[in-house]
C-alpha cells in the first residue's frame, strides 16, 4: 500500500481520543490528508506478566472504538504490534510520509522513545510538529524566577495559577477546530487480544463519566473510602480518552479542591520531567541510605492483603479486586509498607505499577516517595500513619473495611504482622540512622 501524495502522520499515543486532541487539530490544518496510527510497543508489552492485565484490555477495547470513528469518517486506524522505531520505518516504507504530528510525553522511556523517532524523521526531511496535551501545565512553564523548576508543591501551586491562561485548560472552540481531512483508507486488520498474548481481564473497566455531583461534594467526600466520592477517571487521564482540560472545565466553580489535584498531577510530571533518576533513587540521596528489612514473607503478605491491619488489607484487597485504590488508603498501605514493614519503596512502587489499572509512573513514584519520606515535599520521616486511627478517621462505621475484609470478626482473620508501637519507633531509629550518616 502506498499513497499518491504526501501525507501527515499522527501518532496516537495517550490521546485516544478524535475531540480536543491538540496535535491531532494541527495536523488537521497540515493541508494533507490524515492517517491515524498506532504502536502496540512491545518494549511496554513485552515486560507485562499477568495475561489479563487489565490495561491492555482496555487498550484493545478503545482502539476498536476509535477505528469505528475513523471509518464512519472513510479512513480507519492502523495499528502495529512493533517497536516504535520498526513501526516508523514501515509507515515511511509504506506511504509517502510529508509531516508527522504527536502531543508530548514526558516519562523517561517516552523521551528517550521519541528521541530516537525525531532522529530517523529528520533525516528523511520529515516535518514534524509536537504540542503539549497531556497536562494543564507541562513541564518548563511553570518554574521559579531564575528558570529552576520549583520542587515544593505550595510555590508551584501558586505560580501555577497565576501563569495558566484560559487556553491552557479550555478545550478548544468547537468553532475553531479544523474540518477533519483523513486519509481514504479501507478497514485495516487490527491485531487482537489473543495476538498479542493476552486475555480478556476480569475487571470493570470504567466509563469516562464525569459526575457533576461528585465534583461539587469532592473536598468533603473525597478521603471516605466507603462511598464513591472521588472522579475515578484517572484510567482516562492516562489514556487520554478523556481531555484533562474538558475535565478541568467540569471542575471550575464546582471544586477548587479537585482543581488542586490537578495540579498536583502537573507537579509530578514536571519532577519526573526535571529528576528522571527518581523512578529508580530517592529525591534525597541521603534516604537511599535507609537499611530497609524487605522481608520477603511479609511483603507478601502485604500484596495479598494478610497484615491483620484492617485498613491496610482492605486497600490491598480493593486493588487485586478492582484495579483501583481509594487515594487515602492508597497512602495508609504505602506508609505501611515503608514504615511499619520497612520494605523499600521501589517494592511498593512496582507492585501498584503491575496492578493500578490507572498507573502513571510520574504520579506513582511521587506518592509512594512522599509516603517513604524521601521524595520532594515528602511527608517528614517522622510521621508514620497509625492504620487503626485512619480507619476510625475515616471508614468509622467499618463499611469500607467490611466490604473488602468481611472475616474481620472472626478468629480466622491474620493476627497483626508487627506491632504499631514498636514498629513506629524502629522506623524511627532507621530512618534517623541512616540521615546521621550522612550529616
Amino acid at each position: 500500500m502506498t499513497s499518491a501524495g504526501d501525507i501527515s502522520v499522527f501518532w496516537f499515543r495517550r490521546d485516544l481520543r478524535l475531540r480536543d486532541n491538540r496535535a491531532l487539530e494541527q495536523a488537521h490544518r497540515s493541508g494533507l490528508p490524515v492517517l491515524g496510527i498506532f504502536v502496540l510497543d512491545r518494549n511496554i508489552l513485552d515486560r507485562l506478566e499477568n495475561p489479563e492485565d487489565g490495561r491492555v484490555s482496555f487498550l484493545v477495547r478503545t482502539l476498536g472504538e476509535l477505528r469505528l470513528e475513523l471509518q464512519a469518517q472513510g479512513s480507519d486506524l492502523l495499528v502495529l504490534h512493533s517497536t516504535p522505531v520498526e513501526a516508523w520505518k514501515h509507515i515511511t516504507n509504506t506511504f509517502r510520509v510529508g509531516k508527522a504530528f504527536w502531543n508530548r510525553d514526558y516519562e523517561p522511556y517516552a523521551v528517550q522513545r521519541d528521541r530516537q523517532i525525531l532522529d530517523l524523521l529528520e533525516v528523511q526531511g520529515i516535518q514534524i510538529r509536537t504540542e503539549a496535551d497531556h497536562t494543564l501545565m507541562e513541564p518548563g512553564t511553570v518554574l521559579k524566577p531564575d528558570g529552576q523548576p520549583y520542587t515544593v508543591f505550595t510555590p508551584y501551586a501558586r505560580t501555577w495559577r497565576q501563569k495558566i491562561r484560559n487556553e491552557d485548560w479550555n478545550p478548544s472552540p468547537l468553532e475553531s477546530r479544523p474540518s477533519p481531512r483523513w486519509l481514504p483508507l479501507p478497514p485495516q486488520a487490527m491485531p487482537t487480544l489473543e495476538s498479542l498474548g493476552f486475555r480478556p481481564t476480569r475487571l470493570v473497566l470504567p466509563e469516562p463519566l464525569i459526575h457533576r455531583d461528585i465534583l461539587a461534594r469532592y473536598a468533603e467526600q473525597r478521603d471516605l473510602p466507603a462511598i464513591h466520592g472521588t472522579s475515578r477517571l484517572g484510567l482516562h487521564l492516562r489514556f487520554g480518552t478523556l481531555s484533562v482540560r474538558e475535565l478541568a472545565q467540569q471542575a471550575m466553580g464546582l471544586s477548587d479542591t479537585f482543581i488542586n489535584e490537578l495540579i498536583w498531577r502537573d507537579f509530578y510530571q514536571s519532577i519526573l520531567w526535571y529528576f528522571p533518576h527518581t523512578t529508580e533513587r530517592a529525591f534525597k540521596p541521603a534516604y537511599d541510605r535507609i537499611e530497609w528489612r524487605n522481608n520477603p514473607d511479609e511483603f507478601e503478605r502485604w500484596c495479598q492483603g494478610q497484615t491483620g491491619y484492617p485498613l491496610v488489607d482492605a486497600g490491598m484487597r480493593e486493588l487485586l479486586g478492582t484495579g483501583w485504590m481509594h487515594n487515602r488508603v492508597r497512602m495508609v498501605v504505602a506508609s505501611f509498607l515503608t514504615k511499619h514493614l520497612l520494605i523499600d519503596w521501589r517494592w511498593g512502587e512496582a507492585w501498584f505499577a503491575k496492578h493500578l489499572l490507572d498507573f502513571e509512573q510520574a504520579s506513582n513514584v511521587g506518592g509512594w516517595q512522599w509516603a517513604a519520606g524521601c521524595g520532594n515535599d515528602a511527608a517528614p520521616y517522622f510521621r508514620v500513619f497509625n492504620p487503626y486511627e485512619q480507619a476510625r478517621k475515616f471508614d468509622p462505621q467499618g463499611v469500607y473495611i467490611r466490604r473488602w475484609v468481611p472475616e474481620i470478626d472472626q478468629i480466622t482473620y491474620a493476627r497483626p504482622i508487627v506491632d504499631h508501637p514498636m514498629a513506629r519507633n524502629r522506623a524511627l531509629e532507621t530512618y534517623k540512622k541512616a540521615l546521621a550518616s550522612v550529616s
